[in-house]
């Protein structure tokens, strides 16, 4: 591993941890709407009831593995997707990562994403799992029910119930919704932050110099394209992963649209923006000001 991939993908970690516990509370609240939109009424109703419910650890459920998940994730997308940059400078002759243009840049989060989804897919089932355990129905009696629940409340409880109920094949339900959503997704976000801070640069001025805040306000306008694009196919892959339904993919989409109607696919959608921008930000800035130290040591 070159230095530079080193640089990218250790930033892409910083600025992962920082993400995830900043934008955990709304993660969850937008995972319950997606898989039980009939149970909440909207966004406040939801909040309110996790608060009665199990108070402020409950609105960080699942924060282990998803803090894994992005931690891997970040590491490697970032890390792919400043290799790939380096791969399209060189293939056109451009001497730096500033002279390539937003399809460019595009091209690179695309490709980048096709790595960091092998290790996303199962991190996220876990979290989906965990998020989601109060809401779903056991078919024992309530005190067999509540044991049970207890007995696969953890991390390592879901992962070990999901290896002996379903295989090492379980942990990737839901593999083929989640590069349908990470490989154009991450091309929109790559895309929109690199497109964002060409607009926000000053003339003769280069996108690593626009500051603090422009950095966040490009990195926030990245998470807000990806959703606003892909947030359908998530709703998806949530629900594949916590219910296990035996349709694939695309029939499990428009039986959700024949039962549910088109609006079911947008489910959450309102946390999920104010999440992503606050939390997507704070994921490009830490990421940003982690390699300008690095390079600054160095």
């Amino acid at each position: 591993m070159n230095v530079d991939a080193f640089i990218d993908g250790f930033s892409g970690i910083v600025g992962a941890v920082s993400s995830v516990y900043v934008g955990q509370p709304l993660d969850t609240i937008k995972t319950k709407l997606q898989t039980f939109p009939n149970q909440y009424h909207n966004f406040f109703d939801c909040t309110l009831k996790i608060f009665a419910e199990a108070g402020i650890p409950g609105f960080y459920a699942g924060t282990i593995p998803s803090l894994v998940g992005n931690i891997a994730e970040n590491g490697i997308l970032f890390m792919a997707y400043g290799q790939c940059q380096r791969l399209i400078c060189s293939l056109s002759n451009k001497t730096n990562n500033e002279q390539l243009t937003t399809f460019e840049n595009m091209l690179a989060g695309s490709v980048g994403s096709v790595f960091s989804s092998l290790v996303l897919c199962p991190t996220e089932l876990v979290k989906c799992r965990l998020q989601t355990l109060n809401d779903m129905p056991m078919s024992n009696t309530s005190n067999n029910s509540e044991a049970q629940k207890r007995k696969i409340s953890s991390s390592l409880s879901v992962t070990r119930h999901i290896l002996r109920t379903e295989g090492i094949r379980g942990l990737f339900r839901g593999l083929t919704a989640t590069l349908a959503r990470e490989c154009p997704g991450n091309a929109c976000f790559f895309g929109g932050y690199e497109f964002t801070r060409s607009i926000l640069m000053r003339e003769n001025e280069k996108k690593a110099d626009i500051g603090f805040f422009k950095t966040w306000i490009a990195g926030g306008m990245a998470g807000v394209c990806f959703w606003i694009v892909m947030y359908p196919v998530d709703v998806v892959k949530s629900r594949i992963q916590v219910f296990e339904p035996s349709l694939n993919f695309p029939k499990y989409t428009l039986e959700i649209i024949r039962n549910e109607g088109v609006m079911a696919l947008y489910a959450g959608l309102f946390p999920t923006l104010i999440r992503t921008f606050v939390a997507t930000g704070t994921l490009f800035i830490t990421y940003e000001q982690t390699r300008c130290l690095f390079y600054h040591v160095l």
